[in-house]
């Protein structure tokens, strides 16, 4: 693998590590709470984004589900982006959320070739898919923060996550919850959840890859 910064991440797939889940969910929380006008907008924004393309689908057209493979990888990395300006304490800005675009090449294909394995997971027998989708959490971010390319940050990611699989499978789980019970609440609460979630992600990140805050942009 490519050394990406000063630092190759190499060594860290010869450490142990424990999942903190409640420390995690505490930090996603306390970064929510931190720009929550900035989360929530950006979520009621992807939410009429989809209505829109759903819209478009009606119309027995494929454009509306393309247009949604195109931008998604660029788009849910806004989340990220904004989480880890605000765990580095950096000011952020609601055009931060858009950022994706500008490194959209390598979010676009980690987001479409990590979906597809896992979709194919999912249709070999349903356990691939999940080992997968747990496998591939911090791949968005690697590509993101590390500016790592797509197939060396899905495989870092797989490589590490495998090491503690059930335990991420576990944060993952709960984090399933969360969304639910933010469904529940007619839908309303998924705009705390969502982006909660994505910031006990970032946290989980920052934790165990870690988090410079000189190392990035961002």
């Amino acid at each position: 693998m490519e050394s990406y910064g000063s630092n190759s991440l190499e060594g860290l797939l010869q450490k142990s590590y424990t999942v903190k889940i409640g420390e995690y969910v505490g930090s996603g929380w306390e970064t929510f709470k931190k720009n929550a006008g900035g989360f929530v907008g950006f979520t009621i924004v992807l939410f009429l984004i989809n209505i829109a393309l759903a819209k478009i689908n009606e119309s027995a057209s494929p454009v509306g589900s393309l247009i949604s493979l195109l931008i998604s990888g660029p788009l849910n990395a806004g989340f990220l982006i904004v989480a880890f300006k605000v765990l580095r304490h950096r000011e952020t800005a609601f055009g931060d959320f858009f950022r994706g675009f500008n490194n959209y090449l390598p979010l676009f294909l980690v987001s479409l070739v990590s979906g597809v394995l896992i979709g194919l997971g999912f249709l070999l027998l349903i356990i691939p898919g999940i080992y997968l989708a747990v496998a591939y959490t911090f791949a968005l971010p690697l590509v993101l923060e590390k500016k790592m390319n797509f197939w060396d940050a899905m495989e870092f990611s797989r490589k590490l996550i495998s090491k503690n699989w059930f335990s991420f499978f576990g944060f993952a789980f709960v984090l399933v919850l969360i969304n639910f019970a933010g469904a529940l609440l007619l839908g309303v609460g998924l705009l705390v959840t969502i982006p909660l979630s994505v910031g006990a992600i970032a946290a989980a990140y920052a934790d165990i890859v870690g988090l410079p805050s000189t190392s990035s942009d961002l």
